[in-house]
């Protein structure tokens, strides 16, 4: 019987409250590492009218200018004018630091520092830097193994924010969000339904000044400029049954920190799989890779992945579980909802093989610290805005397919075996 439903999924700008501290935490996070690779960090943020309250735990003998790292990532995601509420230069700007408790550390105190230490002694001996349970998630609705809706929603925000940065639109602000709704048919998508883009703008734009022709002037501009370039390489496309929202409410005019508080880590579902694949509530922003809650989550989305890429699946997550100090998964499941080629055991049992899961080794095979020098101190915060997972615009190795040639020999000398 055939199945039809639809699915939302949002994305947010740079320039969205909450994506305001996700920077910030993270643009800490990259400077720290830069300096010392060992450091301990959960860099929290807070944002209000003209406030950012830098707070959290870190350990560290790094010597950075938290005041100055949050003021120039301010002013480089577009907050310079006094105009909004919010800038750069004139914000206030509170540092409340504490160290990393000790009842923590002495779980993961015993990490690998190195690359070249690669023992299995070594990998082992480093603890979880905290329980909890992470998922990663793959399909094959789009080239990059993302699910349709919330890969749409992040290019709308991207492309929202170059036509901003270019000055193409210069009458935007950088608060925005974005939301697509996709048809599906027996869990395939077909149809675009709605597209909704909400944009911070001025009260005028050039000599249109009431709000229903600054509405309409902003819609045209819109679909022209963000909306169907988009879909220029993307086979499903809106039609004349799509529709296209913008700015509901008539005028988005106050917005960013002056409309809205931000906090670190409360856009979660926005970071991942726009609430398509199952969430474990932890957050990714500001912390340093002994958190698994980050790195874990990584290593999922690597797994997931790599087996969809394999063709093992049309649908694979994974749930890792970790206890605070060990350093073994406590559990691993897979799901791949009816698709997969294989058994679900049998998967399971190749992950088990092929994919290091203890967190010194997820830090080494993703070099997610770095060495001295070795980066230019933005990897962290390139990608605390327009998602995680799925990023044609950055090399992320989490999200490389270098395990799928393996994984489909590793099956067939299983078969000839059987």
């Amino acid at each position: 019987m055939s199945r039809r439903y639809y699915f939302t999924s949002e994305s947010v700008t740079e320039g969205h409250p909450d994506k305001i501290c996700d920077q910030i935490s993270d643009t800490i996070l990259d400077a720290l590492l830069a300096q010392d690779p060992k450091s301990r960090v959960a860099a929290e943020v807070v944002v209000n009218t003209g406030l950012v309250l830098i707070t959290g735990e870190i350990t560290s003998s790094a010597h950075v200018n938290y005041i100055e790292l949050a003021r120039q990532k301010i002013a480089e995601i577009g907050y310079t004018g006094a105009e909004n509420g919010f800038s750069a230069n004139s914000c206030a700007v509170l540092v409340a630091l504490d160290e990393q408790s000790a009842d923590i550390a002495q779980g993961v105190n015993t990490a690998q520092e190195t690359r070249e230490e690669s023992s299995q002694e070594a990998l082992d001996s480093t603890g979880a830097g905290d329980q909890g349970i992470m998922f990663g998630f793959a399909c094959n609705e789009t080239p990059e193994l993302m699910p349709l809706p919330i890969s749409l929603a992040h290019r709308i925000s991207r492309k929202l924010a170059a036509v901003r940065k270019t000055g193409q639109l210069s009458y935007l602000r950088p608060d925005g969000k974005t939301q697509v709704t996709v048809l599906y048919e027996n869990d395939r998508p077909v149809g675009i339904d709605t597209i909704l883009i909400s944009t911070q703008h001025t009260a005028a734009i050039g000599d249109i000044s009431d709000v229903a022709g600054v509405q309409a002037k902003i819609k045209e501009d819109l679909w022209a400029l963000v909306v169907q370039p988009i879909f220029a390489d993307i086979d499903i496309k809106p039609d004349d049954n799509t529709r296209f929202l913008v700015n509901p409410t008539g005028k988005f005019v106050i917005g960013g920190p002056q409309g809205d508080s931000g906090l670190t880590g409360r856009k979660i579902i926005v970071d991942t799989y726009g609430g398509y694949s199952r969430h474990g509530g932890g957050a990714f922003s500001g912390k340093d890779p002994t958190k698994v809650d980050r790195s874990a989550a990584y290593a999922a989305r690597h797994v997931a992945k790599n087996i969809v890429a394999a063709g093992l699946a049309d649908k694979c997550e994974v749930q890792l579980s970790y206890a605070i100090g060990v350093a073994r998964p406590v559990s691993i499941m897979i799901e791949t909802f009816g698709t997969g080629k294989i058994a679900e055991d049998q998967l399971l049992e190749l992950v088990n093989q092929h994919f290091e899961l203890r967190p010194a080794g997820i830090i080494q095979a993703f070099n997610l610290r770095g060495l001295p020098g070795e980066r230019e101190g933005r990897f962290y915060q390139e990608v605390a805005a327009y998602g995680h997972f799925g990023r044609t615009d950055l090399e992320l190795p989490w999200e490389q397919t270098d395990k799928a040639a393996l994984l489909k020999e590793a099956l067939a000398a299983t078969a000839v075996r059987g």
